[in-house]
């Protein structure tokens, strides 16, 4: 199954999250079937291609908690 969920990324202070469509079985960090946009929380910046977002929950991809949280702002 395919989800849209954050992928960390940057330094131990500085975390970037992109957040990405992913199997649900691959890792935090595993490599992402397409990167939607990013999240930097510091600044609090959010960047969403809402194509991208459209086209993967059109085929079945569930979108978390945590991105559903972010998409609203």
């Amino acid at each position: 199954m395919v989800k849209v969920r954050l992928l960390q990324v940057g330094a131990k202070n500085n975390l970037i999250f992109r957040i990405v469509a992913i199997e649900e079985s691959r890792a935090r960090e595993g490599k992402a079937l397409d990167v939607i946009g990013y999240w930097y929380p510091k600044k609090d910046k959010v960047e969403i291609d809402k194509k991208k977002l459209e086209y993967w929950v059109g085929r079945g991809a569930q979108v978390t908690r945590a991105v559903e949280k972010i998409i609203s702002k």
